[in-house]
């Protein structure tokens, strides 16, 4: 019983009796105030516990000299031939890579960037062409009939094989190649008469003069040689071609023989010939077909190194010429990203941790940038400032991504127009961390809030008490 007695001594929440007690209406109104305020910070404090906060700093990339950038891009010319359409990168460090064809791809499409046909041969074309250097021929005269748009398509389904040479008269790879086109037509004339065998007919097409009839066969650059075969070569109704381009050597000897090897299967009443002439070289490679439509897709991706550099998408050919005044180098963005692609689950940990990602992440998606008609030699740039973004969740799991600010101009181009995307990474780097939230730290505040409140209801209720105690003895004295 002692020893009961002294271990009661210590309590520190000492009891009244209930009799001893006094309820008031002022007490109970406190009572649900206190409570209701209880709950309010209860659930304020749960919702802070609970809500995501991070901690953005700015630090010095800590890239390696050996990582290299990857540009993902999705993009549609609607005016630029996949039969010359480049992609070239350069940096400031003396990069400089031509006709990148490993990790790209192209598609022809039409104006509308509607596909037309399966992905464009990818095989490199030969980047030094054979001429001659003389043309020694005393015969006078032209050898290649000379077409117009009345009556090309009436003798291109004549002729079992009709061999066109679109040119212009200022170009000097044209120029290089006229002496030996007509030496040739003439040899090709005197073997296959068009008008007893009929078989072959060499022609040739100003384009200076005929220029919707090269418009409509997608003739961008010059000279271009076309194969039309009679029966394959039959418009649809989006108005596309099917024929062949020619890639070969430019010089007599080797016009006539691809003259040759056409006519052959079908003077063997379709028996295969060889693929090789006499010397032994094929020329198979020297032909494949024409893109169907005037545009062109470009998809894939580079790897660049982190310093300021250029992806340009222009007309390139080592053996042709391009009319500067014709080119429009108008295209939609489909896709245009840096670094490693983000997975959709990584994308919404992304947007969840740092939210101006969405808007950042991938700034030239779905952009449209058209060049009207009468607007000759232009070149659209784009102007792009490149940060790092690495965004480590609680759980320690770092995400990488690339964000980018966009501006974008016409200029006019001194040279053949391009489509130029500049990026400049910044030597900073923006580092996101999840903030951890305490679960202690939770139930100390959530304990503080409870007694604060109580504690506070407790001496308000105490003075308004002794309040209305003093205001009733006031009373009362003033009675007596």
């Amino acid at each position: 019983m002692v020893l009961t007695s002294r271990i009661k001594s210590v309590d520190f929440f000492r009891k009244i009796p209930r009799d001893l007690t006094e309820a008031s209406l002022s007490g109970a109104g406190l009572s649900i105030v206190a409570a209701i305020s209880m709950m309010f910070l209860f659930g304020m404090e749960l919702q802070n516990y609970m809500a995501l906060t991070t901690t953005t700093s700015v630090i010095v990339d800590q890239s390696s000299d050996s990582e290299f950038l990857l540009i993902d891009f999705n993009m549609s010319f609607p005016a630029l031939s996949c039969e010359f359409a480049s992609l070239d990168v350069s940096d400031i460090l003396g990069t400089n890579r031509l006709n990148i064809t490993k990790t790209v791809r192209k598609y022809p499409i039409d104006k509308h960037f509607e596909a037309t046909g399966s992905e464009y041969d990818p095989t490199p074309v030969p980047t030094i062409i054979k001429h001659d250097d003389k043309v020694d021929d005393q015969e006078t005269g032209e050898g290649s009939v000379k077409l117009n748009a009345q009556d090309f398509d009436k003798i291109s389904h004549q002729y079992p094989i009709l061999v066109v040479n679109f040119f212009v008269p200022w170009c000097i790879w044209s120029n290089r190649l006229k002496p030996s086109w007509e030496k040739a037509a003439r040899i090709i004339r005197q073997r296959h008469n068009p008008a007893g065998d009929g078989r072959i007919l060499l022609g040739k097409v100003d384009c200076t003069e005929e220029i919707e009839l090269c418009r409509s066969h997608h003739i961008q650059g010059y000279p271009s040689i076309r194969i039309f075969r009679k029966g394959s070569d039959v418009r649809d109704v989006h108005g596309h071609h099917e024929h062949e381009s020619y890639y070969g050597d430019r010089d007599t000897d080797s016009l006539v023989e691809a003259m040759e090897q056409l006519v052959r299967p079908i003077e063997l009443d379709s028996q295969k010939s060889s693929s090789k002439d006499g010397d032994g070289k094929t020329i198979v490679d020297a032909k494949r077909p024409a893109p169907r439509g005037g545009g062109c897709r470009i998809e894939g991706f580079v790897r660049v190194k982190k310093v300021p550099g250029n992806l340009v998408i222009s007309a390139r050919s080592e053996s042709h010429s391009f009319d500067a005044s014709l080119m429009n180098m108008s295209h939609i963005i489909s896709n245009f990203t840096f670094g490693k692609k983000v997975t959709p689950r990584m994308m919404n940990d992304l947007r969840r941790l740092h939210h101006y990602t969405q808007t950042t992440h991938d700034k030239l998606s779905g952009k449209v940038y058209i060049n009207v008609e009468d607007r000759a030699n232009v070149t659209i740039e784009h102007y792009l400032q490149v940060v790092k973004t690495e965004v480590m969740s609680s759980s320690h799991q770092l995400i990488e991504d690339y964000e980018y600010t966009a501006h974008s101009s016409l200029v006019h181009a001194h040279t053949i127009p391009v489509a130029k995307f500049h990026f400049e990474p910044s030597p900073m780097q923006i580092l996101v961390m999840e903030n951890e939230k305490s679960f202690p730290h939770f139930i100390t505040n959530i304990c503080a809030i409870i007694g604060g409140i109580f504690t506070v209801a407790g001496i308000l209720d105490s003075l308004l008490h002794n309040t209305m105690r003093l205001v009733k003895k006031i009373e009362l004295g003033k009675n007596l």
